[in-house]
């Protein structure tokens, strides 16, 4: 063996520029989904005004902002972790980055129906599908990259920054969007201010961008030498797996867009909390579960994954119906329920990008995550704050937390026959 061997302090420099080239990455991508949702109203209002007398209007404002997004994420899922599987972590990441920061200009440019009619809808659909693309395929890349890049008995830490960073992104999203709001009169924000964010979102992908050319890849020599695997290999030669995926992800989806997305609104339509006691609650509660997921992740690598899973899944069963009927106009009430949920959470989100990991063989493990993954969050994750605005409009708003626990408790059922994967060696 020629050349000097690695000392201990090397290895910790290159294991933290690869833990900071995947945060920071997924924290720019997430930033940039989030800005989106949090100005969605000044979109609407300069893209799909109302009254326009056009059917073609409503219709592509409702595709667009219910369903492109999610439902483009497995698509990305697939794409882009097919391209980490056979050009590289390293290269899918570097496109999913650039795939985000070119949306989030598109998005930032798009004309006003006003100035160019329907082309001003059709614009931010193709941005959308763009952003939905990258964010699918983010997750399916940085996820292998994240365990890849773990040394021995760290892929449970590791993994856990993944959410670290997810929710890092969400919270400058928020924190610029309500700057705008709070400093801008209302024909700026309407005018230009919504654009914005957006245009940060595009310088602040150049520098994700920069970091992560600097990253090692982690496919292994005997991965690259090998044939390539081909779109659908992992769905083909690995359907157990695949469905095991989802199985896992179901629970863990739906409780997590509950608790981080959509408790606030809940809260102000069953519980009669104001709307910013509810989003102050939200800013709180988001960063603490931050904290949480280091903490969550070295704890896998101890105990073992399965604990934590079980410890969300039977939790979350038991517990979300009683917090959530537990909710009144309080925000010392609202804040115990959110921190209380995000405790639980934690068991899953920590863990997740380690679990999946470990589940698939090196060969398609990108592609083999990112399809399965991505297709139950748009199906279950994504669709939450839609159910329970259903269920309250039918006038059975006391279903939906009873709807979290079932998907909770199959995914339970999961845990508890998954096999303990956190104390094997990674198969490289």
């Amino acid at each position: 063996m020629t050349g000097k061997q690695t000392t201990a302090p090397e290895r910790t420099r290159r294991s933290a520029r690869q833990l900071v080239a995947a945060s920071v990455g997924n924290a720019v991508e997430w930033y940039d989904w989030y800005a989106y949702t949090f100005l969605a109203t000044y979109i609407a209002a300069a893209v799909f005004p109302k009254g326009t007398g056009n059917s073609l209007v409503p219709l592509l404002s409702t595709f667009a902002v219910f369903a492109v997004g999610f439902f483009m994420r497995p698509v990305g899922g697939l794409l882009m972790g097919a391209v980490a599987d056979r050009r590289g972590r390293r290269a899918a990441l570097t496109v999913t980055i650039l795939l985000m920061g070119g949306s989030s200009l598109l998005v930032g440019l798009t004309p006003t129906y006003a100035a160019a009619g329907v082309a001003a809808p059709v614009v931010l659909v193709a941005a959308r599908l763009l952003q939905g693309l990258s964010v699918g395929g983010e997750f399916a890349a940085s996820t292998t990259f994240l365990v890849e890049s773990a040394g021995p008995g760290r892929r449970g830490l590791f993994s856990s920054f993944q959410y670290v960073s997810t929710t890092a992104g969400q919270l400058v999203a928020s924190g610029i969007a309500t700057l705008l709001v709070d400093t801008l009169d209302g024909p700026a924000m309407d005018g230009w201010g919504w654009r914005v964010p957006f245009w940060l979102g595009g310088a602040f992908s150049l520098v994700g961008f920069w970091i992560r050319r600097g990253a090692a890849e982690t496919r292994s020599a005997a991965q690259r030498q090998a044939p390539r695997p081909d779109l659908f290999e992992a769905l083909r030669r690995h359907p157990r797996q695949s469905l095991l995926i989802a199985g896992i992800t179901a629970g863990g989806t739906i409780a997590y867009y509950t608790w981080t997305s959509y408790l606030p609104t809940y809260a102000e339509l069953n519980a009669g909390v104001a709307k910013s006691d509810a989003l102050l609650v939200s800013t709180i509660s988001l960063a603490f579960f931050a904290v949480l997921q280091p903490l969550g992740g070295l704890l896998s690598d101890r105990v073992g994954r399965r604990p934590l899973l079980l410890g969300f899944g039977v939790g979350f069963a038991v517990l979300c119906v009683p917090l959530l009927h537990a909710l009144r106009d309080s925000f010392a009430v609202l804040l115990l329920v959110s921190c209380a949920g995000m405790v639980l959470l934690t068991g899953f989100t920590s863990v997740s990008a380690a679990v999946n990991a470990e589940v698939f063989p090196p060969r398609v493990r990108a592609a083999g995550i990112g399809f399965p993954y991505s297709l139950t969050v748009a199906l279950f994750g994504g669709t939450a704050p839609y159910v329970g605005t259903l269920f309250k409009d039918l006038g059975h708003s006391g279903l939906f937390p009873w709807y979290v626990a079932v998907l909770c408790l199959l995914s339970s059922l999961v845990y508890l026959r998954l096999p303990e994967t956190a104390h094997r060696e990674l198969e490289r």
